[in-house]
């Protein structure tokens, strides 16, 4: 496969930024506004530089500005109606809608299946590595409920301050949206998923010459 500039500046972008987000959704429990809202502009201004406005061929099979749009839509309209439903940070929608705007909504449509894949599997890794580590009784006095017992030692589900959800929490959720986002570029670059941000290079058609014999 022949790697252009915009195959370049996707790759190096999306890594970045989703290794950024790992690591402030990790150690300091958000992701902040000043990632977020930067990077979604910044994805329209690529789809714009690289795709043009537009081109609409399907849901699926689009690129440019408007693909941008609609993938930013995409990712941040399904993680606000879960936001709303389930709960969670805002902090997660913003970073789902602005990897939709440079990914599209392609590669965001499968994004969001992957990333639900991997939010699944590594929760279940990491919880079975911290029952085991730290022991089942502590593992559910922390995790399980509010920590908080009476003077009989059963639990006492009150309402918990913002620093008792942080140590409930089992996974950041921009670790296993990160491990989603490479996984779901390697396929594209691999040719699994078709067309999307890093397939083939747009071609431009030379003008037909036409010969007299």
């Amino acid at each position: 496969m022949f790697w252009t500039l915009q195959h370049i500046v996707f790759i190096v972008a999306l890594v970045g930024y989703t290794l950024a987000t790992a690591y402030t959704d990790t150690f300091r429990w958000k992701i902040p506004n000043k990632l977020t809202i930067p990077f979604f502009v910044l994805g329209l201004v690529y789809q714009t530089v690289f795709w043009g406005l537009g081109s609409w061929n399907g849901l699926l099979d689009s690129h440019g500005l408007i693909d941008g749009l609609m993938g930013f839509g995409l990712g941040f309209g399904m993680y606000f109606v879960l936001w709303i439903v389930a709960g969670g940070g805002g902090g997660d929608v913003k970073l789902m809608g602005s990897l939709g705007a440079w990914m599209g909504f392609k590669l965001t449509f499968w994004l969001i299946i992957t990333s639900l894949v991997m939010v699944v599997i590594d929760g279940i890794v990491v919880t079975m590595f911290k029952a085991m580590t730290m022991g089942m009784k502590r593992f559910k006095k922390q995790h399980l409920a509010t920590g908080k017992v009476d003077a009989k030692g059963k639990p006492i589900f009150a309402k918990e301050t913002h620093s008792e959800k942080r140590k409930r929490r089992i996974l950041p959720f921009a670790v296993p949206v990160a491990m989603a986002v490479w996984l779901v570029m390697l396929t594209n670059a691999a040719g699994v998923i078709k067309g999307g941000q890093l397939g083939p290079a747009k071609v431009q058609q030379q003008p037909q010459v036409e010969t007299t014999e």
